[in-house]
């Protein structure tokens, strides 16, 4: 970074606190560090780091010179990789570039920062992209929170995708969560700009203690229970991008929360993170677009993720063989252990699959959102996010879960293993801010007899029980749970009713219902064959059953722009009549876009 940088990021960080028009310091209380700056033109951009869509539909991310030793720039390129097909259906015939999106070059610079919240142990990270377009008339920020646990770039293909094109700063938050793992053994973890360094360097993530064996990361073991300020990372996020819009572009400054623009839109754990955010008493939003939110909202049906997770974990592998999908592996044997344990009931095989799904009927899941969530039991998703969370929510050490659960790299046998330098250094790239993946995996404390039912039943007690780390955990929950947002706010919700990981029965519908409930005016629409993972719609039986969820993201938001712009009404609610793909290429009439 030369000097004239340095120095442009120094005077960012200055504003964030003195600039006139930013909230006070009681309310931003955080302290920006690390900035830094790069410039993104030519062969590279903000929106694909010049790989284009066909780059981006490569099977093969792009590679290292030097596999242990990625230069910054490399793995910003290969991080924008994996967002992107992480979250975007880019498949040929799934529509994206042509049907609905773009991945047309922007070329501009970007900003970013350690953020810290007061009271926080860990900071997080924030990202300003800001396109050489940036529409000095419309003066507008799109600020979103990364989906999943993901690392910075987890909404490059939700907020990036729609405002970059429009000429608009696009901010970003990793919300305390993030790629930002720890290697135990070798004391080392990711500095600002994704390479590696040790402990008593300025890392975006050193675990208290700093010692001991495996692997520890943000999400779960930062002790700061991130998910209880949410709703504050995005505004921070926000607010970094004003001090960014200061001063980069003096001529128009001073940039506001009064005279810019701010749009919030968030998908999954990102869409919750933006209604949280909505909930703040000043108006410094101007509307909210969330898809597919993870939010714990109160009334009737309301649930949180860990309360149906650790139920789908237990549960949902019995009781898939009875709508029609194939069994896993060893499956006749857990059901009967959990039999055995008294989690199920039956005195066959069938009988006990169909005591499996009946409970979950009980507990309101849906066929379609069982269906769905096939695809969790097959990827062990429901167990890794149990396993994280509970540490997230407990704020325990990386060295005291209370299942006894750990992280480490394993072997060919399953046992710990050291972490590779390559392995290592692709961290920030690679990793999905939730193990098990980019060469970390779950280490249970029982033995492979056990099936990992202990575990399971473990992290079921944790919201069932009555024991302290129950109540610990609980507490951790309660501290996430959303209320009605600001008055006047326009704030439209879209959801899949297909969804299987968060269903919208647990979570967009009760939310709804409870702002509403407050008199506010919140938008719903109810995307009928669509679930929650468009990246998984390159498996050719997804993309034969269900629709991308983006697409009316997108729609949402421009007709929420155009709604300031006042230019139009906000969109009404509707469920939304798809027609399924059937294998075909992805047209309109199939998307049947509400009007």
């Amino acid at each position: 970074m030369n000097t004239l940088r340095h120095c442009a990021l120094a005077a960012i960080v200055a504003l964030v606190t003195g600039c006139a028009g930013l909230p006070a310091a009681k309310e931003t209380a955080a302290m920006f560090s690390q900035p830094r700056a790069t410039e993104h033109r030519g062969q590279d951009d903000l929106l694909t780091g010049g790989l284009g869509l066909a780059g981006l539909q490569s099977m093969l991310p792009p590679g290292f010179a030097d596999a242990a030793h990625p230069t910054p720039a490399e793995l910003r390129k290969r991080a924008l990789w994996g967002n992107w097909r992480g979250i975007a259906d880019l498949s040929p015939g799934g529509g994206y570039g042509s049907v609905y999106g773009s991945v047309a070059a922007v070329p501009g610079r970007e900003f970013s920062a350690f953020a810290r919240l007061a009271g926080a142990a860990q900071p997080h990270r924030v990202l300003v992209q800001l396109p050489d377009a940036f529409d000095a008339g419309k003066r507008c920020v799109v600020v979103a929170a990364s989906s999943g646990s993901r690392g910075i770039y987890g909404a490059i293909a939700v907020a990036g995708a729609w405002g970059l094109p429009r000429g608009c700063a696009v901010a970003y938050t990793d919300k305390g969560a993030g790629t930002d793992y720890f290697d135990l053994d070798a004391g080392q973890g990711v500095a600002a700009d994704g390479t590696l360094a040790s402990a008593d360097a300025a890392l975006a993530f050193v675990p208290q203690p700093a010692s001991g064996s495996g692997v520890a990361f943000k999400h779960a073991h930062s002790q700061d229970n991130p998910e209880a300020d949410w709703g504050r990372h995005v505004k921070q996020a926000a607010q970094f991008a004003l001090a960014t819009l200061d001063a980069q572009l003096p001529q128009q400054a001073p940039f506001t929360f009064e005279n810019t623009r701010v749009i919030a839109v968030g998908i999954s754990n990102g869409g919750g993170a933006v209604l949280r955010a909505a909930e703040d008493g000043a108006p410094w939003l101007d509307a909210v677009v969330a898809g597919e939110p993870n939010v714990l909202a109160e009334g009737a049906g309301a649930r949180s993720l860990y309360d149906y997770t650790t139920e789908a974990a237990l549960l949902m592998p019995c009781a898939l063989p009875q709508l029609g999908i194939p069994a896993i592996p060893g499956l006749d044997a857990k059901c009967a252990a959990l039999a055995a344990r008294g989690v199920l009931s039956g005195a066959t095989a069938d009988a006990l699959q169909k005591d499996a799904l009946a409970k979950l009927h009980a507990a309101g899941w849906s066929d379609a959102a069982l269906r769905a969530g096939a695809i969790s039991v097959g990827f062990d998703l429901w167990r890794a996010v149990a396993v994280g969370y509970a540490s997230a929510y407990g704020r325990y050490p990386h060295d005291a879960h209370p299942c006894g659960y750990r992280y480490a790299a394993l072997g060919a046998d399953l046992q710990p293993r050291a972490v590779t330098d390559a392995e290592r250094a692709a961290w920030l790239a690679d990793g999905s801010g939730i193990p098990p993946g980019a060469g970390v995996g779950i280490i249970d404390p029982q033995s492979p007899a056990d099936l990992g039912l202990s575990g399971l039943q473990c992290l079921r007690a944790l919201w069932t029980g009555d024991g302290a780390d129950a109540q610990r955990v609980r507490k951790g929950i309660a501290a996430t749970r959303a209320s009605a947002p600001r008055d006047g706010l326009p704030v439209v919700v879209v959801h899949g009713t297909d969804d299987g990981l968060v269903p919208q029965a647990f979570s967009s519908a009760p939310y709804v219902a409870m702002a509403r409930a407050a008199g506010r005016d919140v938008r719903y629409w109810q995307v009928r064959n669509a679930q929650h993972f468009d990246g998984f719609l390159v498996l050719p039986h997804m993309a034969a059953a269900y629709l991308p969820l983006l697409p009316y993201v997108y729609e949402a938001l421009d007709r929420v722009d155009a709604h300031l712009d006042g230019k139009g009404a906000l969109p009404a609610d509707a469920v939304v009549a798809t027609v399924p793909r059937m294998g075909k290429p992805l047209a309109a009439e199939h998307l049947a876009m509400p009007r």
